[in-house]
């Protein structure tokens, strides 16, 4: 096969041949990308408003989620976004999702997150690059591509528990602290519809190195991992109050 990009100059290092005498051209013509199994790449938002001059960002916050009309977790509440293309960068990708499934277009976003546990979707192996929104105005959202409705919900979030947990590393033990977290959102439109779940947070307490991590413990109406998702972006958002 040839060449993933057209222009490969910026990639012949030193110029010389491999150890098989292969050049950079020759090695790139018999690689063979499907010899090994690959995970895809998707890009979803967290698109967050906030009423205007309202600071307190642990309150009165509005998340925009989507209800899923495909399988898998068919009629749960989701994130916006969806698979990144070949030939298209991530940042893209997650712009032309926004718009397909809300409507919603030249959004600022940034990239908070890479979520990629292998067990976090039955179709394939996923990994999903999250990307954080925040809006002060009000915006119409209108459900497309594979979403059934397209809602802006509250948010709350309430830590359950906290606990120190020692553990062995290769160097030595050190302490890690455990919180969970229980996330409640409720459709703003009607009241009736509301999801919640329970997440547990990971993170070193006596290193430089944080090493955070994140486990659902239970769903019930948000789909995926996306209550880490929600998480994930409300510790980034509250930081920074």
């Amino acid at each position: 096969m040839s060449a993933f990009i057209s222009d490969i100059n910026n990639f012949l290092g030193n110029g010389k041949c491999n150890e098989e005498g292969k050049s950079l051209e020759k090695f790139l013509m018999e690689y063979d990308p499907n010899k090994y199994q690959n995970p895809s790449v998707t890009a979803d938002i967290l698109v967050f408003q906030k009423p205007e001059n309202i600071y307190d960002l642990h309150k009165d916050l509005k998340l925009l989620l989507i209800q899923r009309k495909n399988h898998p977790c068919i009629g749960w509440w989701a994130l916006p976004g969806g698979f990144v293309e070949i030939h298209e960068d991530i940042d893209k990708a997650a712009a032309r999702e926004l718009l397909e499934e809300t409507g919603l277009s030249d959004i600022p976003m940034e990239q908070i997150y890479t979520f990629g546990k292998q067990d976090r979707d039955p179709r394939t192996r996923i990994v999903t690059v999250a990307y954080l929104a925040l809006l002060e105005l009000n915006q119409k959202v209108e459900a497309g591509d594979d979403a059934a409705e397209a809602e802006w919900f509250s948010v709350s979030i309430k830590k359950e528990f906290e606990e120190l947990l020692e553990e062995d590393n290769i160097i030595a033990k050190h302490k890690r602290k455990r919180e969970r977290y229980h996330i409640e959102v409720i459709c703003e439109k009607n009241h009736d519809i509301k999801a919640e779940a329970s997440v547990d947070y990971f993170c070193n307490v006596d290193t430089l190195l944080l090493q955070e991590d994140y486990e659902v413990i239970r769903s019930n109406g948000i789909a995926f991992d996306h209550p880490v998702f929600i998480l994930r972006a409300c510790q980034l958002l509250w930081k920074r109050m």
